[in-house]
């Protein structure tokens, strides 16, 4: 089992910055894949971005590359979402992702098996 709890979420103006961390806890988490998603009031959730097992790669969605960055610390077992740049249509519940059947970049939820609660991000104009 892996429990994943995202903090970071709030509100925030357009143009601004948020830093989104997902802390993991029971098994060991270095191996996995790892990933961000968002769901938009009335929209299905969505990939956001991946990073490998080892950080050291990572992929994005067209509508973030350029202003998010997704990074992990294996050492404190905590995936990170920096936010640059938001605009009110990054206004969403952010779940953060682990997969413990991948390593690699997974941007389908059916590749992640365990799932964080959300974080809201609310980006006003």
């Amino acid at each position: 089992q892996v429990q994943l709890v995202e903090s970071g979420g709030g509100l925030a103006q357009a143009g601004g910055s948020l830093r989104l961390s997902c802390a993991a806890s029971g098994r060991t988490y270095n191996n996995y894949g790892a990933g961000w998603f968002r769901r938009a009031p009335g929209k299905d959730r969505e990939f956001v971005a991946a990073v490998n097992w080892s950080g050291g790669s990572t992929k994005y969605a067209d509508s973030v590359k350029g202003r998010f960055t997704i990074s992990r610390d294996n050492a404190k077992n905590t995936l990170y979402l920096q936010m640059n740049g938001l605009k009110p249509e990054d206004t969403a519940l952010y779940y953060c992702a682990v997969s413990t059947m991948y390593s690699g970049l997974g941007d389908r939820e059916s590749k992640y098996n365990y799932w964080g609660q959300g974080t809201q991000v609310t980006v006003s104009s």
